[in-house]
């Protein structure tokens, strides 16, 4: 694989390592181990980490599928593999 090849697969791991942070600490952090602290803040009446657990995860989830295919748009077009 030539040096392209590796600086474009350097840069998609590293998008999906940041997703997968941002997944891990809605899902595991955000509505398990943060959710006694969040809990002491409402949201709609429900305590923070009840809505994250239940809700907010999902939208979260949802939003990052969308902004995965806006991010990786933009680095197919910086490393020039994109569709015409």
């Amino acid at each position: 694989m030539d040096d392209k090849g590796v600086a474009y697969w350097k840069d998609v791991i590293g998008l999906i390592r940041n997703i997968l942070i941002v997944w891990f600490l809605v899902s595991y952090g955000a509505g398990i181990l943060f959710a006694p602290a969040l809990n002491s803040i409402n949201l709609g009446g429900y305590p923070l980490g009840f809505w994250f657990s239940q809700q907010g995860s999902m939208y979260v989830f949802i939003a990052l599928i969308f902004i995965y295919a806006k991010l990786m748009g933009k680095l197919d077009e910086k490393h020039d593999v994109h569709e015409d």
